[in-house]
């Protein structure tokens, strides 16, 4: 069996060994380890040392325990209840304003934390049970909850992006930049759907009862400085000295972790439980994701060994003679179908880099494509049979919410998010506006980018992997 057939059997046999339950990550490593021996024989342990050395001297991935360290101490905080309460107070007046006042802080405190499953399960026990009671469908407000919960992943500072800038080698920085106005459109979207909605079918978003509409001006201008000034304040500065050069990633989230303890200790929720729980949570989140990372590594490292990447650029570039425009398209949709049984970062990790050496062939710009696949993923939260996002609010939700009314809930939402990939490609510049504005770099194009920024030191310079010969 020749080397590339050979890449072509260990993609297989991964993904049917993952639809079956296993582990990712041991399966990641079990299967580079193994079909690596086929061709490398003992060097492939040699390249197992190097790949797991890479990923602990990665100074990108230090940004990771900081970020979910700084999430969790700020769900701890018991400052989501004071910021939802404010929020439906000031949306009072405005149609399906729970539902409003959901989406806009799962946007804020999925900005603030990265983690959709601390969102969706929160809101799920806050905002959702307050929906219900108010008469809202259940099936809009498990939409609401789920789509605004997932947020995170495209929003900065999100992991994601994170993983995709180690992965490809490209600015972090830029990757945020990029993100910025596409992930606002995106909860911009969601709000308008909900309020347009609301407007035209208001027995799907019952207005609030007059004592909740009419609140005094000062208590609802105290209540919004007191919950959404103070957390927002810190977002910004965290993602501001990041976009404008004032800080590294990993300085930036050491000081949000820092400001996120002051807050904590502001809003006298700070105890020492509360901080030995949030350490713990995230030492056992990072050792999830840097053992997803070094599995994935030996993954692509023997996979573009064996002549696996070559099979997949000659099967895009001369089996089927796409087009940049239609490469795009088929590469967003196949990244929408892993969303499926796949989870995010098993995404990033393993398959975003088998489409990455084909980004030069076609041109395409790789942090407009990582803002695309930053949408895209979205939908791998939402999408049934794996659907995370859903299994996560009906663990929390009142045993009448069946799942089936969730899956069907997140659906117009999934349609939204098809949207604003659609507006994302015919305007390009929602996403490379600000990259350039703020760094004068020329990323800006039509039809997805014309102007390639080559990645360096990512995952798919396999070539460069120096293995002592065969003895």
């Amino acid at each position: 069996m020749s080397d590339p057939v050979l890449g072509m059997v260990m993609l297989g046999s991964f993904i049917l060994v993952i639809l079956l339950g296993f582990p990712v990550a041991f399966t990641l490593m079990a299967m580079g380890i193994g079909f690596g021996y086929l061709s490398l024989e003992m060097r492939v342990f040699d390249l197992l040392v190097q790949r797991t050395y890479a990923v602990m001297a990665n100074d990108v991935l230090i940004s990771v325990p900081l970020f979910i360290f700084m999430g969790y101490v700020i769900e701890r905080a018991n400052i989501l209840d004071r910021l939802f309460r404010a929020l439906q107070m000031a949306s009072g007046g405005l149609p399906g304003a729970l539902a409003v006042a959901t989406l806009i802080t799962c946007a804020l405190f999925a900005t603030a934390t990265g983690i959709v499953g601390a969102v969706v399960t929160l809101m799920g026990l806050l905002a959702f049970p307050a929906m219900l009671r108010a008469g809202y469908d259940a099936r809009l407000a498990a939409g609401v909850v789920c789509a605004g919960g997932c947020l995170g992943i495209l929003i900065p500072p999100s992991i994601m992006f994170i993983l995709y800038g180690a992965t490809t080698g490209t600015s972090v920085a830029r990757l945020y930049a990029a993100a910025f106005f596409p992930g606002a459109m995106l909860a911009g979207l969601y709000l308008l759907y909900v309020v347009v909605l609301a407007t035209l079918r208001p027995s799907m978003a019952p207005k609030l009862p007059p004592e909740e509409r009419n609140v005094p001006v000062l208590t609802v201008i105290t209540a919004v400085m007191t919950s959404f000034v103070p957390l927002a304040a810190l977002i910004m500065m965290v993602l501001g000295a990041i976009l404008l050069g004032l800080a590294t990633p990993s300085e930036a989230a050491a000081m949000g972790s820092a400001g996120s303890i002051l807050l904590a200790v502001l809003y006298r929720a700070f105890t020492l439980e509360k901080l030995k729980e949030s350490v713990f949570l995230t030492a056992r989140t990072t050792a999830m994701v840097c053992w997803l990372f070094v599995g994935a590594y030996i993954f692509t490292s023997v996979f573009g060994y064996l002549g696996g990447h070559h099979v997949v650029e000659k099967w895009f570039v001369e089996d089927l003679s796409l087009s940049p425009v239609t490469f795009l398209i088929v590469t967003q949709v196949i990244i929408f179908i892993l969303g499926w049984p796949l989870d995010w970062s098993e995404i990033v990790l393993i398959f975003v880099p088998i489409f990455l050496p084909l980004l030069d062939t076609f041109g395409v710009d790789p942090i407009f494509f990582g803002v695309l696949v930053g949408l895209n993923l979205q939908t791998s939260f939402m999408t049934p049979p794996v659907a995370m996002a859903a299994y996560y609010l009906k663990g929390v939700a009142p045993p009448q919410v069946r799942l089936g009314e969730i899956f069907v809930g997140c659906l117009p939402f999934v349609g939204i998010v098809i949207l604003a990939m659609v507006l994302l490609y015919i305007f390009p510049e929602i996403a490379t506006g600000l990259p350039s504005y703020l760094y004068d770099t020329p990323v800006s194009g039509q039809g997805g980018g014309n102007v390639l920024e080559v990645p360096q030191g990512g995952f798919m310079e396999d070539e460069a992997v120096q293995l002592p010969p065969l003895n």
